[in-house]
């Protein structure tokens, strides 16, 4: 089981450095919480600074949770790389990314929800800058796995070949994405059972990928609407 995505020990700050200081005090009443129905008054009150110390640094409640976003796209980054760092498999380090993004998300459902979900998400379909990058960041774990041979040959990361890993990629990220909502509502279960069912439904689709990558039709994105 991996670490939860908003654990403080993971990213340290001090009070001289007032926007960690509050991204940190939301990651900390996202987790409690598991809602983003918080004020940020409410921050500024944990963070121990005045009330309106977070406009110094954000804008509005979007901003803010963006930049939380975005933090949690570098935490789960820093998860899967270091459940892949010991495996020399590419199919092993994709399958280690899989288990950490899994349970990362249930480990913070309300963290994972605003990652993956549409509440940042704008009238143009866009997510913010800041936490784009993040998550393009986390994409190139995958994007070099598979690229590495994790679905039983070699991929080259070339442009002649972008259609097919990012087919690859929204199969993959379909399976474990609709798996962590599952587990996180409930839908299947027991809890005790998490990693076992995790291990099973990622093996058949890791088989599944090794024998077939259907490559996405033309103009379509996987991941990151670009800009």
């Amino acid at each position: 089981m991996t670490k939860d995505m908003s654990s403080t020990d993971q990213r340290p700050y001090h009070h001289g450095d007032l926007h960690r200081a509050i991204v940190g005090a939301a990651l900390d009443v996202l987790s409690e919480s598991q809602s983003t129905e918080f004020s940020l008054r409410e921050l500024a009150r944990r963070a121990g600074v005045s009330h309106n110390a977070p406009y110094k640094h954000f804008a509005d409640k979007r901003e803010l949770l963006a930049a939380v976003s975005a933090v949690g796209f570098e935490l789960l980054a820093k998860q899967m790389t270091g459940a892949t760092k010991e495996l020399d498999s590419p199919r092993e380090r994709l399958a280690a990314i899989a288990r950490a993004y899994v349970y990362g998300g249930v480990d913070n459902p309300a963290l994972y929800r605003l990652m993956f979900g549409g509440y940042l998400t704008g009238q143009d379909n866009g997510r913010p800058a800041v936490e784009r990058t993040a998550a393009e960041n986390m994409k190139a774990l995958l994007v070099d796995a598979i690229s590495d041979g994790a679905l039983g040959r070699l991929i080259p990361n070339t442009a002649a070949n972008t259609r097919k890993i990012d087919g690859a990629i929204l199969i993959f990220w379909s399976q474990m994405h609709g798996l962590t909502l599952l587990l996180v509502d409930r839908l299947v279960g027991p809890n005790d059972k998490m990693e076992a069912l995790t291990e099973s439904v990622l093996q058949g689709m890791l088989d599944g990928l090794a024998n077939s990558i259907p490559a996405i039709p033309a103009g379509v994105w996987v991941g990151p609407r670009p800009t």
